[in-house]
């Protein structure tokens, strides 16, 4: 795939050109209504001159392009507005998870333009094979995105384990990997991503992480601090706090699957007892359900458990119940300790958030000191089971915005 690793922070010191066409693509980006180019003076406070002069090479380079006059009162002629473009640069979003690939495509302006799922159990799956099926995929993705006007400038991987800043994947419990090395993996394969000057050809992150980035970026935009909790086979956090995310010193933040709700509980994959996942991870709601995983493919598991809630099968209910009691233990210790009003639920646990949402909120209301006179909102993620690979995808293309000299540079 020839995709090398580099930090996602970053950056290349640039002209003055190069900030000023960052400043006014941002600017755009950011824009609640299509901005005219005096508009885009007055918020810049750049001469009309220069910012008529960054429009016309962000619009021949097809990072902008102009839409419909507002209608407006009065004498003259309306300014036409500036809105991202929708053909172009583009970011590849790719996921490895423990029973499932994924690769989309999403566009500059937030959509995603391609997605396709992989469902396999990849536990016993060597890291290179399960790779080079993801490098299949995003062949396949690639193509599909040139067909609509997109070329691929950068990659970001999911993965459900903690990645050091070499993109190495020192340990995927749930998917027995230990030290694998992902970038050195990928460049064994044929080139994908164009290289673009200022923009990495691969980040590799934790998934939770980057669903906790995709949700902060959807639309409409929630909260600037949040708990993203991803519910899979294992369950990862990330913590956003004041519109970015938390890492820690490591950059292993939010394993929140391996706080310990039962001390001297049931053994986990991580060497720990008692661990959340154990608990309320997809398998252990299945197996409290009564429902037999290996007779339910991946795909299917966690609607299975939403059509017999539905139907009020009680062993599904109290599956659900205790899960959801097991999630808001540790849930309460972390708003306890952050101080956070607001708690998503992702991937999986989306899906089922009407039945994980009471018993969760319950321990909350018992747990956080502050709860009686400073409610926690617990709500679904906007993005459900896509936040992983729609937010790798998305973290591409916002780098692009915020980059945008070396995909001009390559286009002139």
């Amino acid at each position: 795939m020839s995709l090398t690793h580099a930090p996602a922070g970053a950056v290349r010191q640039g002209s003055l050109r190069e900030l000023n066409l960052a400043l006014v693509l941002g600017r755009i980006a950011a824009a609640q209504r299509p901005p005219s180019r005096a508009d885009l003076a007055t918020a810049t406070g750049l001469t009309r001159a220069t910012v008529s002069a960054v429009v016309e090479d962000l619009l021949a380079g097809r990072l902008v392009s102009e839409s419909d006059p507002a209608p407006r009162a009065g004498a003259g002629r309306p300014a036409r507005g500036l809105v991202l473009a929708d053909q172009g640069p583009a970011g590849l979003g790719l996921e490895v998870n423990v029973d499932y690939l994924t690769v989309c495509v999403v566009d500059l302006t937030g959509q995603v333009r391609h997605r396709t799922v992989h469902r396999a159990d990849l536990r016993p799956v060597a890291p290179a094979d399960a790779l080079a099926k993801l490098v299949e995929m995003a062949g396949a993705a690639r193509d599909d995105a040139a067909g609509q006007g997109l070329t691929l400038i950068g990659a970001a991987l999911a993965v459900p384990g903690l990645v050091d800043d070499t993109g190495v994947v020192r340990l995927a419990p749930n998917l027995g990997w230990r030290d694998v090395p992902v970038p050195a993996l990928l460049a064994e394969h044929p080139p994908l991503i164009e290289r673009v000057p200022g923009i990495p050809a691969l980040v590799v992150d934790n998934e939770a992480n980057l669903a906790a980035l995709g949700e902060l970026h959807s639309r409409p935009p929630g909260p600037s601090s949040f708990l993203h909790i991803s519910g899979e086979v294992g369950i990862g956090a990330g913590i956003v706090l004041d519109g970015a995310l938390f890492r820690g010193v490591r950059g292993w933040s939010g394993e929140i699957g391996h706080l310990p709700v039962h001390p001297e509980g049931r053994p986990c994959r991580c060497g720990g007892q008692g661990c959340l996942e154990q608990y309320a991870g997809q398998e252990a709601i299945v197996a409290a359900a009564g429902l037999a995983r290996a007779e339910l493919p991946a795909d299917t598991a966690t609607a299975r458990l939403a059509e017999l809630a539905e139907a009020g099968d009680a062993n599904a209910l109290r599956a659900l119940h205790d899960a959801g009691t097991a999630l808001g233990v540790a849930v309460a210790s972390v708003v306890n300790l952050l101080d956070l009003d607001t708690v998503v639920l992702g991937g999986g646990y989306a899906a089922l958030a009407p039945w994980l949402c009471p018993p969760v909120l319950a321990e909350i209301a018992g747990r956080v000191l502050t709860a009686a006179w400073s409610p926690v909102t617990v709500r679904p993620s906007t993005l459900g089971a896509e936040a992983a690979a729609v937010g790798a995808a998305g973290s591409v293309a916002r780098r692009i915005v915020a980059q945008p000299a070396g995909w001009l540079a390559r286009s002139a």
